[in-house]
């Protein structure tokens, strides 16, 4: 399947996430993204050293500015199981705006087009390194990095698309 582009409507698809009081939800990408303006960004794993020390704390740092630039809702998503996102998400106690969403089986992954074989790594599949504008459901930005690269996922590429 091609990759998510410019111009396509986001595949809806159920993502894992423990909600404000703690409790395991099933929730739809579309339920969380219809009539809004949402940045989803996607990295290969949980706990990985280019995506926790350099991607997610982009998002997080740079929170403010997306959301005042018109960003409702800022939605992580990786291929890991939703205990081992909210353990990660856990990891960032100054986290207001980013949702850490678990998409256990690569499902959403694979619907976007953006998974990664990491079998010879011992990962399994993953989720290539993205970020995504989309406006109402419709892409707008489509920052797809190739290999193990960070150089236009990053919050700051997505600042200056806004």
């Amino acid at each position: 399947m091609a990759p998510v582009a410019v111009g396509d409507t986001l595949p809806d698809g159920q993502l894992g996430w423990f909600d404000g009081e703690d409790k395991l939800q099933q929730v739809s990408v579309h339920g969380l993204a219809a009539g809004k303006k949402v940045v989803l960004f996607g990295v290969p794993g949980a706990f990985t050293p280019t995506c926790s020390n350099q991607h997610v704390p982009g998002f997080i740092n740079q929170a403010e500015q997306l959301k005042a630039k018109g960003v409702d809702d800022i939605l992580l998503v990786s291929v890991n199981d939703p205990f081992v996102m909210k353990a990660w998400a856990k990891s960032y106690p100054e986290n207001k705006h980013v949702k850490f969403l678990a998409d256990g089986l690569g499902t959403y992954t694979k619907a976007l087009g953006l998974e990664l074989d990491l079998s010879e790594k011992g990962l399994g599949i993953r989720s290539r390194r993205f970020a995504l504008l989309a406006d109402n459901l419709k892409v707008t930005v489509a920052n797809i990095e190739e290999g193990g690269q960070f150089t236009i996922s990053g919050a700051e590429e997505i600042l200056k698309a806004l």
